[in-house]
């Protein structure tokens, strides 16, 4: 049991509980402001950090942060509190601030935020405290905080108020600090190697970039529906015809699509896309650059995740859609080469449980649902089928192959990545097939921009396009079983209404 009026271990289990507390505290606050405190300060000159305050033994400090427990014993208080950097113990004695400042202690609850001035020494015991001469309310919590003995623990909870989450998991913040080390060290990167950074629109009159069905908004002024971008890869290439050589966009995207550990309808991006360079210039860059940033923030070539080592250790081996699909499913596309022709071996086989239309659509969730989750990877997944790849050129050796690649780590596509197509004849003709397979009931199709066909009529150079998913490398960085447990704020069903 709680002694005194640490309430550190008490576990609220019920909403009657809570609702008590909430009234006790806004008793208190009923209090505060009689005595003339503000509950809700505009500012506190908070000199040092908590971090800072840990080593400044037999020094002056000013402090502030949130408390996390409270002990009261008689004529001493044990306060602790934390910011983003630590954690310390404020060691209240009454002989210290005063009878009546002491008093006022029993007003604060843990999760308020208070002020503290004071030196630092060491109690008894031997622990590094602030021994105070005057503290500040600086805000006022009304509702408890979830027990930190007991944790977050519910995974809905923890993403519906990942305020709460960072509060009380630590390894959650450290997660988030990782995923900003990503992006920071991808921008160097590219930056370090010539490219330029830009911004293209997320309001777009079509969508397209990527086969995945979009979110449709209407721009009330303009009386006009338009689309949330599923890709950047349209805009970042128009630059290209515009005469930029090296560009790229790390940015947020949106596909109205299902919800998985490696999929969440808002994610983050990036793409670059590179003049005069194709996709082998691509998979060495690849190997190079991911190489480097995993080496940078994890210490070395081999995180493990989810109880597996993954080595990022250059070159990573190659294998062609063709080769996976002859050696895991002992199926020859160069023979099943329509789409009659593999309707014909799903029946047979039972591939799929759900119809699916047009030979590439139907290769796809074949390839998904039988081989994709058995590749650990890093793997190159070279010449897919041009069916798949709209937007890819055609290998020149092989027309029915597109010149690109995927990066397979642990049965997920990381990078993907082509040689992009400039043929504005070809352009078109491909999406005008893509559009009949949507006629037929196909559910993800790209369609006809043309815009985008008048400006590749303009001339873009030989590019080779490449794009990664910003939360999916996180999380195998971080061992996270999903991109949830990296996106700050993750989609999720809204919560009933309350009756």
């Amino acid at each position: 049991m709680p002694r005194g009026r640490d309430f550190f271990c008490v576990k609220i289990n019920n909403m009657a509980q809570i609702d008590e507390i909430i009234n006790s505290r806004l008793e208190k606050l009923k209090k505060i402001r009689e005595i003339g405190w503000d509950p809700y300060a505009s500012k506190y000159d908070k000199k040092h950090a908590i971090s800072q305050t840990l080593e400044s033994e037999g020094e002056a400090v000013k402090t502030a942060g949130k408390i996390s427990s409270l002990r009261t014993h008689g004529d001493i208080t044990f306060i602790d509190i934390k910011d983003d950097t630590g954690k310390i113990q404020v060691f209240f004695r009454k002989e210290d601030i005063g009878e009546g400042p002491y008093g006022h202690l029993e007003l604060l609850d843990i999760g308020d935020y208070i002020g503290v001035v004071g030196s630092v020494g060491r109690t008894k015991s031997g622990e590094i405290s602030i021994i105070p001469t005057e503290y500040t309310l600086v805000t006022k919590a009304i509702r408890p905080l979830p027990s930190e003995w007991y944790g977050l623990k519910d995974v809905e909870t923890r993403y519906r108020q990942r305020y709460l989450d960072l509060l009380l998991n630590k390894e959650v913040r450290n997660v988030f600090n990782t995923r900003a080390q990503v992006i920071a060290s991808l921008r160097k990167y590219l930056d370090n190697n010539g490219f330029f950074e830009v911004e293209t629109p997320i309001l777009q009159p079509v969508y397209g970039g990527a086969t995945a069905r979009p979110f449709t908004t209407h721009h009330n002024a303009l009386d006009h529906d338009f689309y949330l971008r599923v890709a950047d890869e349209l805009y970042l290439k128009r630059l290209l015809v515009g005469g930029y050589d090296k560009v790229y966009e790390i940015s947020k995207d949106f596909r109205n699509e299902g919800l998985s550990r490696w999929h969440n309808p808002e994610f983050t991006m990036a793409e670059f896309y590179w003049a005069y360079a194709d996709y082998e210039d691509l998979m060495k860059f690849t190997e190079t650059m991911l190489a480097a940033i995993v080496q940078e923030i994890k210490g070395n070539h081999k995180p493990m995740y989810q109880d597996q080592e993954i080595d990022f250790t250059p070159p990573w081996p190659r294998i062609t859609y063709t080769e996976l699909f002859k050696k895991h499913l002992k199926m020859d596309l160069d023979d099943i080469n329509s789409e009659e022709k593999l309707q014909k071996v799903v029946a047979e086989r039972k591939l799929l449980t759900e119809k699916v239309v047009g030979y590439g659509h139907i290769l796809d969730r074949i390839y998904k649902a039988h081989i994709r989750p058995q590749l650990i990877g890093p793997l190159f997944l070279t010449d897919h089928p041009v069916d798949l790849r709209p937007l890819a050129k055609r290998r020149q050796d092989d027309p029915t192959k597109s010149a690109g690649f995927q990066l397979l780590i642990y049965g997920a596509e990381l990078v993907n990545a082509y040689n992009e197509l400039n043929d504005p004849v070809d352009q078109r003709a491909r999406w005008e097939s893509d559009m009949a397979v949507g006629e037929r009931g196909g559910e993800e199709f790209q369609i006809v921009d043309e815009d985008y066909i008048e400006a590749l009529e303009y001339g873009m150079p030989p590019t080779a396009g490449w794009g990664m998913g910003i939360d999916r490398f996180t999380a195998l960085l971080t061992n996270q079983h999903s991109i949830k447990d990296v996106i700050m704020f993750p989609t999720l069903r809204p919560e009933p209404a309350a009756k």
